[in-house]
């Protein structure tokens, strides 16, 4: 007999314990943010927060799904791709979530909603962004794929840029405070030059490393320059910060600890891999041909 499609399965059938906890991870934050709401946990405007907590995850997960293909070369773990299109669509639910909440915060006044799209900028691009999830969500099934051809993955290159404008929204509604943005940033900007990188330097200890060297004063540069143009703070101040040990982390310092994380993860893996062929170099650590495209699915 044909086995049930289930979110849990591979494309053979089989169980994947890496599906059935992502499908479980996908639901925790739904359901914690649920109790905080029941429990009165969620301040004074519980709405407000549910709203901003939904669309923080919408960030984390559409990241997250960009993130799966240089994970899986670093990681040299071609099952991750298995999460992708979960991942993405995970980002599409909570997106959806995040614009009905405004809407129920606005009393399901639709013209009135609609008014605000079009009126507010960091509205219109969290619209426009939504608008590119929907389509990339409702084109990630397999038939879709079959039916567009080559077709799809231009569409579904798109999430770079999808991703782009969800930042910027996340940006531009999240003032004064941009820590979250900040760090959404760096990532982004990682994943954008690992992109860029050389096939052969992808999986580079070193390439990874100048890599994140790059991307942390860039993260602690947009934070200051964000915080000195819009409100008044000394960006001089920010910059300090980001380098004063008595102070807390920072966005950069943030980036640069998961970029060091890839960093340290890519260094144990070209080393195993040297220990076995008895060859190679960091900077040029063998490719492993069978993980396939570096299309993105989401």
């Amino acid at each position: 007999m044909r086995r049930r499609k289930t979110p849990w399965r591979d494309r053979a059938g089989r169980f994947s314990a890496l599906k059935f906890f992502s499908v479980i991870g996908l639901f925790v934050p739904a359901i914690l943010l649920a109790l905080d709401w029941n429990l009165g946990n969620l301040g004074p405007r519980p709405i407000t927060e549910a709203i901003h907590t939904t669309g923080q995850w919408t960030e984390r997960l559409l990241l997250g799904a960009l993130a799966i293909t240089p994970m899986r070369f670093v990681l040299h773990a071609p099952r991750l791709v298995l999460v992708r299109r979960m991942l993405g669509v995970g980002a599409l639910a909570y997106a959806l979530a995040h614009v009905s909440l405004y809407a129920f915060d606005e009393k399901f006044r639709m013209l009135h909603v609609a008014a605000e799209i079009f009126l507010r900028f960091y509205l219109t691009i969290g619209f426009v962004a939504l608008l590119g999830l929907v389509a990339l969500g409702v084109t990630s099934t397999d038939r879709a794929t079959r039916w567009m051809g080559k077709g799809w993955k231009r569409l579904h290159r798109a999430g770079y840029a999808i991703a782009a404008l969800t930042v910027v929204h996340y940006t531009l509604q999240a003032r004064p405070n941009i820590s979250g943005p900040a760090l959404a940033f760096g990532i982004f900007v990682w994943l954008m030059f690992w992109r860029a990188l050389p096939a052969t330097q992808q999986q580079s200890p070193v390439a990874l490393l100048l890599l994140t060297i790059a991307v942390v004063p860039m993260t602690a540069c947009v934070e200051a320059a964000w915080y000195g143009l819009f409100t008044g703070i000394n960006y001089r101040r920010v910059l300090a910060a980001n380098i004063d040990p008595d102070m807390a982390l920072r966005p950069s310092g943030e980036a640069a600890v998961i970029g060091l994380a890839v960093v340290v993860v890519a260094t144990l893996r070209w080393a195993g891999e040297r220990r076995k062929q008895g060859q190679g170099s960091a900077l040029d650590p063998p490719r492993d041909k069978s993980l396939g495209s570096l299309s993105v699915k989401v």
